[in-house]
């Protein structure tokens, strides 16, 4: 079976190795770690491409985890530290409302309750600060709007399309000529 990120999603990565028996400490990059407490595979990331490891054991320890994958000894942890693992896209919980999964509104047409249809959603930049929605608008210019809940209106899945209400003043800032 040949799995590539795209159908993924970034599970976390392996900081170390975890005692004398091939156990790996786990960063999870992930709101309820104990929701993974019952994984039996992950992808891990070797050489460019996602291998299927089996998990023999997983603890739940705090900001992460200790996994012993089947088959795996102390020298074959020491060769997976820094390698990131993932998870099919599909395994990941349906959201409703207002919450998303930036790589799930990627092409949705964005629609700002008062200057209407701003373009389409390339990306979101997730910054210490904040994420900023990365939106291409028809003219070629680029809106970047911060993604707090006080700009995002509405998140229509089955038209795909985002609603927000920028700050005032912020998409015309984006679109006005700098020539002077």
């Amino acid at each position: 079976m040949v799995i590539d990120k795209e159908s993924c999603y970034f599970l976390g990565k392996i900081l170390r190795t975890s005692g004398l028996k091939g156990d790996v400490s786990v960063f999870l990059d992930v709101d309820e770690p104990e929701s993974y407490a019952g994984l039996d595979s992950v992808f891990v990331e070797r050489k460019g491409a996602l291998v299927p490891y089996f998990i023999e054991s997983v603890r739940i320890r705090p900001n992460g985890a200790v996994f012993h994958f089947e088959d795996t000894g102390f020298e074959d942890a020491q060769a997976l530290v820094g390698s990131s693992l993932y998870l099919p896209l599909e395994l990941l919980p349906t959201l409703t409302g207002k919450q998303f999964y930036f790589h799930e509104v990627r092409g949705f047409e964005v629609v700002d309750v008062h200057a209407g249809s701003i373009g389409v959603l390339r990306e979101i930049w997730d910054n210490a600060a904040q994420p900023l929605l990365c939106i291409d608008h028809p003219s070629g210019k680029e809106i970047m709007i911060p993604l707090v809940d006080d700009f995002l209106v509405e998140v229509d899945r089955e038209n795909r399309v985002l609603k927000v209400e920028a700050p005032e003043g912020l998409v015309e800032f984006y679109l006005e000529d700098s020539r002077e």
